[in-house]
């Protein structure tokens, strides 16, 4: 089958098959081999991977995902997409095509079968509108995972690695930091992709931890604070907290947790470190227990 990473065998494929991208599943087929090729070397793809790719297309990235790794599960929530998969890796016996909304699959127990027990690497092109629900999807369901190498809209790659204080720095920033280690391998312009996106793009890689690098006695209650705190951003901490609907914490309980943490009672969320929520999430359950 003709590499598909080069932009005339896209077009002819899509011709062929009378195929129009569908803004509403986000389409945007890459047609950059050097892109591709930093793709897979940053994924560090080998056969003794297991790998899923979420959002194939046509099959562009999931042809240099087969050449290299032992298995490759692609999820594509498009029927219109399946006979063109079928046609793209017909050559590849290690492939498999599922045709389903990985946002509705048990990822974990599919990832688990499709590993044999061992983590998958997830490696996608992700629809830019459901960035976000895909990898904390992910993550917060505990899928077995090596790392995840994706690429995103460049705002959110940059707010994947931001740190406190700065205007990239939120929620999104807090909760991929502590499942995993953010990191940006390539920046990719809008002239990479069919039809081309409005804004700029990035591969980043997220090295998933064996351990979160921060203890939290309850998990769920570290993150609810997080969205609470970034929600309000503006606002003191104490004042978005005590002012969050489901969180029953009061805003002199908050001050009173910063004060034991050396914080001032004024300090804005965006401030604070990964370790600082944590630290404050244990607090504030401690005093609940109490």
């Amino acid at each position: 089958m003709a590499d598909l990473g080069i932009p005339r065998n896209t077009i002819e494929v899509l011709q062929k098959h009378r195929f129009t991208t569908r803004k509403k599943y986000g389409q945007n087929f890459l047609i950059d081999t050097n892109v591709l090729d930093k793709i897979i070397r940053a994924a560090d793809i080998t056969e003794e991977d297991c790998v899923l790719e979420i959002g194939p297309g046509i099959g562009t990235m999931t042809q240099y995902l087969a050449e290299q790794a032992g298995k490759v599960t692609a999820v594509e929530i498009d029927g219109d997409l399946i006979p063109i998969l079928e046609e793209t890796l017909a050559a590849y016996e290690n492939v498999t095509v599922i045709h389903q909304d990985i946002l509705k699959m048990d990822v974990k127990k599919y990832a688990e079968a499709w590993g044999g027990g061992r983590p998958v690497k997830v490696v996608a092109n992700l629809p830019y509108y459901i960035t976000t629900p895909i990898i904390m999807g992910l993550f917060e369901s505990h899928v077995p995972l090596k790392s995840i190498t994706v690429m995103v809209q460049k705002e959110v790659a940059n707010r994947m690695q931001a740190g406190p204080g700065t205007k990239d720095y939120g929620a999104l920033s807090l909760a991929v930091q502590y499942y995993a280690k953010p990191e940006i391998v390539a920046n990719v312009p809008p002239n990479c992709f069919l039809p081309r996106p409005a804004v700029g793009s990035a591969v980043v890689r997220l090295t998933g931890y064996a351990a979160p690098p921060v203890q939290t006695v309850d998990e769920k209650k570290m993150f609810a604070l997080i969205r609470a705190a970034f929600n309000q951003r503006r606002k003191t901490l104490a004042n978005s907290l005590g002012n969050a609907s489901g969180l029953e914490v009061k805003k002199e309980r908050v001050e009173q947790a910063l004060e034991r943490m050396g914080l001032a009672a004024a300090i804005r969320g965006e401030a604070l470190t990964l370790a600082q929520y944590a630290e404050l999430s244990n607090l504030l359950s401690e005093q609940q227990g109490n």
